[in-house]
């Protein structure tokens, strides 16, 4: 028996499928970061390593998902401001504490929203869009992906800022935000500059302001909301994390073989095709 139990203590890691928990739905641009991470990481283990979409509760959902999962490196969380950074902070209590019940692996990639609007709405500039939005109270409506969501609160500093009354319209993910902009059943929103940048490039969206405080290099002639109202910034980070108490050899091993992959020349280029850092 206790040559059984050492043997078995010994067995490398992974020994079976790894999970990455998405908090966010399929098919949207937290989807276009880690698949192909989670492609590189399985070959680089030996075992599949599948993504799992858990969407809802801006990100909330997922994360108490992995925060009750065996501590084993087995299931691990794809990581975001919304459910680690903002949500705690928010009046509602969580079933998980985003200090105590994750350990962190590393950070994957960081940039900046984009306003976007269709390419007829009246509005050319930011300054035009805002004085718009003045003069109709109440009628300019802006997506994001939840109450309490990094889009949410960039919409709502907007509005604050310039002394604008927007409607918020709460949704489950960025892309149902962009098809309903074209659809004209939307007016505007913050998204993911990775996953608008197709649509922008090709003339279907307008792109207005980027939400950091500086200007992307994948759309350095779009500015920054910044240069219009001073000390405006939402920037948006996703991460790797796992549950707390996961060995720290696991870990130690996760962290090198992510990074290594994230200075891959392909993962790098994709990602500053995406405005991501």
């Amino acid at each position: 028996a206790a040559l059984s139990l050492s043997a078995h203590a010994a067995d490398p890691y992974p020994t079976r499928n790894v999970v990455i928990v998405n908090p966010w739905a399929a098919g949207g641009p937290s989807d276009a970061i880690i698949r192909p991470i989670a492609q590189q990481l399985s070959a680089r283990l030996g075992q599949p390593v599948v993504v799992e979409n858990k969407a809802g509760a801006t990100g909330t959902i997922g994360a108490a998902f992995v925060a009750k999962a065996p501590a084993d490196g087995h299931t691990l969380f794809f990581a975001h401001v919304n459910p680690i950074a903002i949500s705690p902070s928010l009046p509602q209590k969580l079933p998980y504490d985003p200090i105590k019940d994750f350990t962190p692996i590393t950070l994957i990639a960081s940039g900046p929203a984009v306003l976007v609007v269709r390419s007829d709405f009246p509005a050319k500039n930011l300054a035009e869009f805002l004085s718009y939005a003045r003069a109709n109270p109440g009628k300019v409506s802006y997506g994001s992906v939840g109450i309490g969501s990094n889009t949410h609160l960039a919409g709502s500093l907007l509005g604050h800022m310039a002394k604008a009354d927007l409607l918020h319209v709460p949704y489950k993910g960025s892309a149902t935000i962009q098809t309903d902009i074209l659809g004209g059943s939307l007016s505007t929103g913050f998204v993911t500059l990775s996953g608008a940048l197709g649509l922008i490039q090709e003339g279907r969206l307008r792109a207005l302001a980027v939400s950091t405080g500086k200007r992307s290099s994948a759309l350095p002639e779009v500015p920054a909301v910044a240069e219009s109202l001073p000390g405006f910034e939402i920037n948006g980070w996703y991460g790797l994390m796992a549950p707390a108490n996961t060995p720290p050899e696991v870990i130690k091993r996760l962290n090198a073989e992510v990074t290594a992959i994230l200075r891959s020349p392909e993962i790098t280029a994709r990602f500053k095709e995406g405005g991501m850092e």
